[in-house]
C-alpha cells in the first residue's frame, strides 16, 4: 500500500466556514452569551486592577516607618479584586455551559439526520469506521473551540489591550515598544509555525479514521476473518494506517516543543528587556519601588496568558481540523430530496406504474432498459430473471432509493418524485433477502416496523410469521437480544422477523425480495401461508428465485440484462416455452435431485 505523504494536508476546509457554521448554535442563546461576555469584562477589568492597588498599597508602605500608615482599605479592596477575577470568570462558565453542550446536541443531530438523508449510493460507499471516528472528533472540536475562542482569545487581547494602554500613559515609551515587539515576535511565530504544523494533524485525523474504518470493518467480519486464518493480515493491514499516524504523530509533537522554545525564548528577553528598564529608571528616582512591582505584575499578567494564548491558538487550529471532516459531511449532496411542492401520498389501495423506466448507477453502466408494467392494486406481480437482471433495482426505484435516469414511476397517478419520500416509503413494506438487525432485543426489532404498535399487535404479528413460538422457547423469551446484525439468529429466524416486522407496518404495498430464500422447506410453506394471508388486497412486487412461490402471481416479469423479455401467468409462459420454461424445468429437475441426494445420505 501506498503510504500517505505528510506534506500535504488531506483536507483543508476553510477555517472562516467552520467558525461560520457555530455561529447560529450560539445565537440561539444569545442573552446567555451576551450575559458570559460581560462576566468576562468584568473579570478582566477586576484582574487589570489587581496590579494597580498593589502599586499603591507598597508605595504607602515604602515611606520612612514614622509615616508608614497601614493601607487597610487598600489591602481589602485587593482582596476583593482578586476573588471577583476569579469569581465572574467562574460565572461566565456556568452561564456559558448550556450553550456550548446545546450546539455539540444540535450540531451531532444535525450530522446524524442528514446522513439519513443522503442516499443509497452514499451509504453504499461511506466507510462506517472513519465517519463515526470523524463525528466522534468533530463534537470534542466544538466545546473546545467556543470555550477557548470567547474565553480565552477575546479576554488575552483586551487584557494586552488594557496594558499597554496603561504602559503608553503613565510610563516611558520605550516599555510600550519593547512589550509591542515581543508580542509581534511571538504572534508571528506562532502563526508561521502553527500553520505549518496543521498539516501533521490533518494526516494524524485522516490515518486514525482509516485505521478506525479498518479495525470496524475487520470486527463486523469477525467470523470470516477466523474462516479464512487471517488475523494476522488483518492486524498488518491496521498496522498501515498506524504507522502514518504514529511518524504524523511524531512530526507534530518534535514541531510542537521547537515552537515552545521558540515562544518562550521570546517571552524572556521581552521581560528581560522590560526589567533592566524599570529597574534603571528605579536607581535614577524616575520610578517607585510600586512602579516597578506594577510593571512587574503587568508582564506576568501579559506574557503568562499570552503563552497560554499559544497554546490555545494551536488547539484552535486542531479543533477546526478535527471538525473540518464532521462539518463536510453536512456538505455532502442530498441527492434525493422532496420537491418543496411535494404532496404527502395517503392511500389503503394503490396501483403501481412503470413507465418507459431506465436506469444507470453509472453512467457508463445501464441497468434497467425501457421497463414497462402496471400493478393494479390488490394485484400481485412478480419479477424472476438470473443474478444481475435487475430484479432487485425495481425494489430500490419504488422506494425512492435512486432516482430513475428516464421514464417515471407512479403511484396512484402521482409521479413518486411529486411526493415525500416520507409518505411514500410508509406505504411500502418489505421483507428484504437479507435481514439486517438492530443489536437489540427481538422485540425490539418486531416493533421496528410500527413502533406505536401495541403490545398485542407486536405478538399477533409474531405468530402471523411463525416465530412466536420459537421466541417463546428462549429463556429471555421477547427480550432476547440479536446481536450485531442479528448475527446470534440463524438465516431464517432473522427472516420471519423481518415477516413480522412487515406484517406489523401494514402496509398498501409490498415488496417480497428473495423473502423465503433463507428457509427450509417446511418453513417456507408455513411462511408462504402467511405472506399470502399478508398480501391479500394489497399490492404485491414479489421478486423471486424459486418460481415455485409465485405460481399463483396475477403477472410474472421474466427479466434478462435489464430488459422485461416475457409476461404473462405461470401457465401463459409455459405455454411460450420461453427463458421461464426453461428456468421451471431446471429448477423443477433440482428439486427431483434433492430429496434422492438426501434420502442416500
Amino acid at each position: 500500500m501506498r503510504a500517505t505523504r505528510l506534506n500535504k494536508p488531506p483536507s483543508n476546509r476553510s477555517d472562516w466556514k467552520t467558525i461560520r457554521s457555530l455561529l447560529p448554535y450560539l445565537w440561539e442563546f444569545k442573552g446567555r452569551v451576551i450575559a458570559a461576555l460581560i462576566l468576562l469584562l468584568l473579570a478582566k477589568l477586576a484582574n487589570v486592577s489587581v496590579p494597580l492597588v498593589l502599586k499603591e498599597i507598597i508605595d504607602a508602605l515604602d515611606q520612612p516607618k514614622a509615616l508608614v500608615v497601614l493601607p487597610a482599605f487598600l489591602l481589602i479592596a485587593y482582596g476583593i479584586l482578586r476573588f471577583c477575577s476569579t469569581v465572574f470568570g467562574e460565572l461566565r462558565d456556568a452561564v456559558f455551559a448550556k450553550v456550548t453542550q446545546r450546539a455539540i446536541r444540535r450540531v451531532a443531530i444535525q450530522v446524524f439526520g442528514h446522513l439519513h438523508s443522503l442516499s443509497l449510493r452514499f451509504h453504499l460507499a461511506r466507510q462506517t469506521g472513519g465517519v463515526s471516528r470523524d463525528i466522534e472528533r468533530g463534537s470534542r472540536g466544538i466545546s473546545f473551540l467556543l470555550n477557548f475562542m470567547l474565553f480565552n482569545i477575546l479576554p488575552t487581547l483586551l487584557e494586552i489591550g488594557l496594558v499597554m494602554l496603561i504602559l503608553i500613559n503613565q510610563y516611558d515609551i520605550w516599555f510600550f515598544i519593547i512589550t509591542l515587539i515581543t508580542l509581534l515576535a511571538y504572534i508571528a511565530l506562532t502563526l508561521i509555525i502553527t500553520e505549518w504544523r496543521m498539516i501533521f494533524r490533518r494526516t494524524m485525523n485522516d490515518m486514525d479514521s482509516k485505521a478506525n474504518t479498518r479495525a470496524i470493518d475487520s470486527l463486523l467480519n469477525y467470523e470470516t476473518v477466523k474462516y479464512f486464518g487471517n488475523e494476522a493480515w488483518e492486524t498488518r493491514r491496521y498496522d498501515e494506517h498506524l504507522q502514518q499516524w504514529e511518524k504524523a504523530a511524531v512530526r507534530n509533537q518534535t514541531s510542537l516543543a521547537a515552537l515552545n522554545t521558540g515562544q518562550s525564548a521570546i517571552i524572556a528577553i521581552g521581560i528581560t528587556l522590560l526589567i533592566l528598564l524599570a529597574a534603571d529608571k528605579v536607581v535614577m528616582g524616575e520610578m517607585s519601588l510600586g512602579d516597578l512591582v506594577l510593571v512587574n505584575t503587568f508582564l506576568l499578567q501579559l506574557y503568562m496568558p499570552l503563552h497560554f494564548l499559544g497554546f490555545v491558538y494551536r488547539e484552535i487550529k486542531h479543533s477546526l481540523a478535527d471538525m473540518e471532516k464532521m462539518f463536510n459531511l453536512l456538505d455532502e449532496h442530498q441527492e434525493i430530496a422532496d420537491q418543496s411542492e411535494a404532496i404527502k401520498l395517503l392511500t389503503d389501495s394503490a396501483s403501481i406504474t412503470f413507465e418507459h423506466v431506465n436506469f444507470s448507477y453509472e453512467t457508463n453502466r445501464q441497468i434497467l432498459f425501457d421497463v414497462n408494467f402496471t400493478i393494479p392494486a390488490g394485484n400481485i406481480v412478480a419479477a424472476v430473471g438470473h443474478s444481475g437482471s435487475g430484479k432487485s433495482t425495481l425494489a430500490r426505484l419504488l422506494f425512492r432509493f435512486y432516482d430513475v435516469t428516464d421514464g417515471k414511476i407512479r403511484i396512484n397517478d402521482h409521479d413518486i418524485r411529486e411526493v415525500t419520500q416520507e409518505s411514500l416509503r410508509a406505504l411500502i413494506g418489505i421483507v428484504p433477502q437479507d435481514t439486517v438487525l438492530f443489536n437489540d432485543s427481538i422485540y425490539y426489532n418486531i416493533a421496528y416496523g410500527r413502533p406505536d404498535a401495541t403490545h398485542e399487535e407486536i405478538l399477533a404479528a409474531a405468530k402471523s410469521a411463525h416465530i412466536h413460538d420459537f421466541i417463546e422457547s428462549l429463556p429471555d423469551k421477547y427480550e432476547t437480544q440479536v446481536g450485531e446484525r442479528g448475527l446470534k439468529l440463524s438465516g431464517g429466524e432473522k427472516q420471519r422477523i423481518a415477516i413480522a416486522r412487515a406484517i406489523l407496518k401494514k402496509p398498501a404495498i409490498l415488496i417480497f425480495d428473495e423473502a423465503t430464500s433463507a428457509l427450509d422447506s417446511k418453513t417456507e410453506k408455513n411462511i408462504q401461508k402467511a405472506l399470502k394471508q399478508l398480501a391479500k388486497n394489497r399490492t404485491t412486487l414479489v421478486i423471486a428465485h424459486r418460481l415455485s412461490t409465485i405460481i399463483d402471481a396475477d403477472q410474472i416479469l421474466v427479466m434478462d440484462k435489464g430488459h422485461i423479455v416475457e409476461r404473462g401467468t405461470h401457465q401463459q409462459l409455459l405455454a411460450i416455452n420461453g427463458i421461464y420454461a426453461h428456468m421451471w424445468e431446471l429448477q423443477q429437475q433440482e428439486e427431483l435431485v434433492l430429496p434422492h441426494e438426501q434420502k442416500d445420505k
